[in-house]
């Protein structure tokens, strides 16, 4: 049956994208009539009872040509949905799934973290979700990630700039741009949330709406551990592990005594030496999370348990889950991993499928992240331009990083203790952080 909700909400839309993490657009638009009728989802498999908010599910086409589709899930802010932002959330990757902010990071539900003994991974509503005060609508791009698919295998051949233009797309088939309400945008690591404000900035009416057809200190975008390019992140790297103790004051010393400020590439030995010691004692360090353990990611070629072959144990899950080809390397339960872990059998079970209402035949097995199974063309080199132009036109900016505000309204904020995810392990913080800055208060 479907749903009108998304079509009653005169709410803002914050759309957020980056590498398994995101970035946020703050529209407040209703649903339009042409976007294809959504499943409504009242029961999760592994949820006990009726789901304590409302969610549907859906895809929207963004290419005719190659039939590209893209997934989505939307869930109704349980405060005050018609005024309430609307949070569009991308993760990066790029090609990680939106399903990684749903249920790991700022959703309303989140795994039980118990070993997996073959059975359905239990889910339970999390309390600190952003969904307590704003509509998040998580979305599976570029295509290729999560459950969006594509007729054509030509239509995966995508990068920064097409993938942006489907999301302009994908924004403008689902909402009406009739609705004048305030608009936000953020991004979590990668560039691809700088190369949609940009498509937005330099696209004639309608998509052009979206930025500037309202007062621009409604509006702005969130950006988190994000990619700066231009070499900037790989030469902040030295300085920042010597700050935490990870290398020494004389490794240091070293570096910045042979490679003259270019960490990057090596302009002799003594720089090249050095640069390989201190690559190699980071190699030791978990880059997701400086101070938890290195666990197993999202590694193929599962671990059979003991008495159990690797081939009978897959025979036995393929019982419950049809789609299941190469399941992940088990992590200990103790890592954050873990629930990636656990994420993997419960996208694919037969039941999931069914109450998300997934097409059948278009993705034979989901992943939570396809960094290598599509080709990807990386078109914008550095994001520091789209920082300058966006901040100088009035947009306001919060840059997970430390609390300093700048001018042209730029903030930067750490969250202390926070992983690559900062959500997925601080979700008090975050979801603190974003309501302050949602409601334009300090920080």
């Amino acid at each position: 049956m479907a749903s009108v909700k998304l079509q009653l909400i005169p709410a803002r839309l914050v759309v957020c994208c980056g590498l398994a993490v995101a970035a946020a657009v703050v529209l407040a638009l209703p649903l339009s009539s042409t976007a294809a009728a959504p499943t409504v989802v009242t029961h999760l498999p592994g949820f006990d009872g009726p789901l304590p908010f409302y969610l549907e599910t859906g895809y929207v086409d963004v290419e005719e040509e190659s039939g590209t589709e893209l997934f989505y899930y939307f869930v109704e802010s349980e405060r005050s949905p018609r005024t309430d932002p609307v949070l569009l959330w991308l993760t990066g990757g790029p090609r990680c799934s939106a399903f990684c902010g749903f249920a790991f990071e700022i959703g309303p539900v989140k795994f039980v973290l118990e070993p997996y003994d073959g059975t359905l991974p239990r889910l339970v509503y999390s309390p600190d979700s952003w969904t307590r005060v704003s509509s998040i609508l998580f979305l599976d791009s570029p295509v290729g990630s999560g459950f969006s698919y594509a007729r054509d295998p030509k239509g995966y051949d995508v990068g920064d700039a097409s993938s942006s233009r489907q999301v302009v797309t994908f924004l403008t088939k689902v909402w009406n741009t009739a609705t004048q309400q305030p608009c936000f945008i953020g991004l979590i690591v990668t560039h691809g949330l700088f190369q949609i404000l940009s498509t937005l900035l330099e696209t004639p009416t309608p998509e052009r709406w979206f930025l500037l057809s309202h007062n621009t200190s409604q509006k702005g975008y969130l950006v988190g551990n994000p990619v700066t390019g231009d070499d900037v992140d790989q030469n902040s790297q030295i300085p920042y592990a010597h700050s935490h103790g990870i290398i020494s004051d004389q490794q240091y010393e070293a570096a910045v005594a042979n490679c003259e400020g270019d960490y990057v590439s090596s302009k002799n030995k003594l720089c090249a030496d050095v640069l390989q010691t201190i690559k190699d004692l980071m190699a030791q360090v978990n880059n997701q999370d400086i101070l938890q353990p290195i666990c197993s990611h999202d590694s193929p070629k599962p671990k059979p348990k003991p008495g159990q072959d690797a081939s009978a144990r897959k025979s036995l899950l393929a019982e419950e889950h049809t789609r299941l080809i190469d399941p992940p390397e088990e992590p200990s339960s103790h890592c954050f991993e873990y629930r990636y872990y656990l994420s993997y059998f419960w996208a694919n079970d037969n039941a999931t499928r069914a109450a998300l209402g997934i097409k059948e035949g278009t993705v034979t097995e989901w992943v939570r992240c396809k960094r290598t199974s599509f080709p990807y063309t990386y078109d914008v080199p550095s994001s520091i331009k789209y920082h300058f132009n966006l901040t100088t036109r009035g947009y306001r900016a919060l840059v997970y990083r430390f609390t300093i505000k700048y001018a042209n309204n730029l903030t930067f904020a750490t969250v202390k203790g926070g992983r690559h995810e900062a959500a997925g392990n601080r979700p008090k913080e975050c979801s603190a952080m974003a309501k302050r800055w949602l409601n334009n208060k300090p920080l």
